[in-house]
């Protein structure tokens, strides 16, 4: 049977090329939106990088003004808009080389919804996974992402790949657009966000297929990924172990070993890295928390819960100290503040 490979990255914040925030600026600005500015400096610098929170701080922008906006976002990504990852997979031999090229080197793309590719019987199928995402941004960054790689496909193959299914977290939209891209209508308010097509479709060649091209790339690639993990890769590690289902309660001696570290090892390179296991816990516990209270599905003590304390009281001293607001106001802010037309 075949098999692919786990996604490079495990956790929607590693740095990205700053291509993403252009895209989104170049988008906002087409539609209207005033958005915070993003230093200028960044468009003019070679192979810099952003951190993932700028990228997210635009999204979040666009999410809150066109909340169903992200199936037409999707669209605006095209093959070459992630630079060398995007010329690997043009030139790769077939659709499902062209995905675990992606698969391997996907913190050269902007997707925030970690995909993954399973196989079972006839049929493929590829599930984004939200989970980490805070509540305000998950639909319209799913949306987004499906949107952004369907367009992708249509590119490497013409007339795009024949879905078979497809479900979404998210409620129906006002005036769904989905159908336009999946070629059907999905399912909404679903256990998984997923698309399912038929097998056959995973190794269709593509047309610009070139062996001596997609090695050079692939190279390339891989320079770019191992001066980026370098610097960041002990911290973005931990935050995704944190931030995996049941991961926030693991202690630092838990997490060193799910990455084949010991814990005085793990603790010297966050202090390289100019942080600690505890702060970055707090990190995680702080982005949980306000996506769970903007989602609005759970009572303030099931949040405390989830973000890893056993009494509401710590949770709510706690939350007060990271954003100077309880958890209550906090969410009566969310809930009260105005969609920007």
């Amino acid at each position: 049977m075949r098999a692919f490979a786990e996604a490079a990255v495990r956790h929607w914040d590693y740095p990205r090329g700053v291509g993403g925030v252009r895209v989104l600026l170049d988008f906002a600005a087409e539609c209207g939106v005033p958005v915070t500015p993003v230093d200028p400096a960044l468009f003019t610098s070679p192979g810099a990088a952003v951190p993932a929170g700028v990228e997210l701080g635009v999204v979040r922008e666009l999410a809150a003004a066109l909340p169903d906006g992200g199936i037409d976002l999707g669209r605006r990504y095209h093959v070459t808009t992630f630079g060398m990852l995007g010329y690997a997979v043009l030139s790769s031999r077939t659709l499902a080389a062209a995905i675990d090229v992606t698969l391997r080197y996907l913190d050269l793309s902007y997707i925030f919804c970690l995909p993954r590719i399973t196989v079972d019987g006839g049929q493929g199928r590829m599930e984004l996974d939200d989970s980490a995402l805070p509540g305000d941004v998950a639909g319209f960054l799913v949306d987004r992402d499906l949107s952004a790689i369907l367009q992708v496909v249509g590119e490497l193959l013409p007339g795009g790949i024949g879905l078979s299914g497809a479900s979404l977290r998210r409620p129906a939209p006002a005036a769904p657009a989905h159908e336009g891209v999946l070629g059907l209508v999905p399912e909404f308010d679903a256990a998984v966000n997923a698309v399912t097509f038929p097998l056959a479709e995973l190794d269709r060649p593509l047309p610009q297929a070139d062996p001596v091209t997609v090695a050079d790339c692939e190279a390339r690639c891989r320079d770019l990924v191992q001066a980026r993990r370098t610097r960041t890769g002990v911290t973005g590690a931990v935050r995704a172990e944190l931030a995996a289902v049941g991961g926030i309660t693991r202690s630092a001696a838990e997490v060193a070993a799910r990455l084949l570290l010991g814990e005085r090892t793990l603790r010297r390179r966050l202090a390289e890295a100019g942080t600690t296991f505890r702060e970055l816990r707090e990190e995680v516990r702080h982005a949980l928390a306000e996506g769970l209270l903007t989602d609005g599905a759970l009572p303030v003590a099931d949040v405390a819960t989830r973000v890893g304390y056993a009494e509401s009281a710590s949770f709510i001293h706690a939350f007060t100290r990271w954003t100077g607001q309880t958890p209550a106001a906090f969410r009566r802010a969310v809930a009260d503040r105005p969609l920007r037309s």
